[in-house]
């Protein structure tokens, strides 16, 4: 089943990605997906459009963050365009900020920023997500390995998603004798 919050475009200047709903636990993986295919074949700036999005969960940040981190490690950035107030602060609070530019006042996208949605807003995308469902022990590994990167950011991040991820995992292991460790 296709994925529609979430449409992508490349660009000469990299892979801008627009939610169109709300991001969260749910279509973090197809974000993380889009954004892992495109750094694969060498891609090096990934943009994610929030202007549609009128907030995001913790798991969708901390793939925000994942994929941020393994951006900067291959010598790339990524940025925010569009983003509320309330999830400006919800980044910045979680220490995003130190890895995403968010709205960045410079960046080159801005002098064609109306171009750019309008081309995923008339169907010009190279697609919206396609990620096929992920199981149930897929979703949680997911949201384990999102809500380690935020722990993994500051100590007042461990201290507030530590309960999260100790739960996550046992839920893990308690699957993983039910179902026979599925991928």
């Amino acid at each position: 089943m296709a994925d529609t919050s979430l449409k992508y475009h490349e660009f000469e200047d990299g892979i801008w990605i627009r939610c169109n709903s709300r991001g969260c636990f749910m279509n973090s993986p197809a974000l993380k997906g889009i954004a892992e295919k495109y750094l694969e074949r060498g891609g090096t700036h990934v943009v994610v459009d929030l202007e549609l999005c009128p907030g995001v969960d913790s798991t969708f940040m901390g793939t925000l963050a994942g994929l941020a981190r393994r951006c900067v490690g291959t010598g790339g950035s990524m940025e925010v365009a569009g983003a509320t107030e309330r999830t400006r602060e919800a980044m910045e609070g979680l220490g995003l900020d130190m890895l995403i530019e968010i709205d960045p006042p410079e960046a080159p996208w801005r002098k064609d920023l109306e171009e750019r949605r309008a081309v995923l807003s008339r169907g010009e995308t190279q697609g919206a997500a396609n990620d096929d469902p992920l199981s149930e022990i897929q979703r949680t590994r997911h949201v384990l390995e999102a809500h380690n990167t935020l722990r993994s950011m500051n100590s007042r991040n461990d201290a507030a998603f530590g309960y999260v991820c100790e739960t996550l995992q046992e839920d893990l292991m308690r699957h993983g004798k039910d179902y026979g460790e599925e991928g």
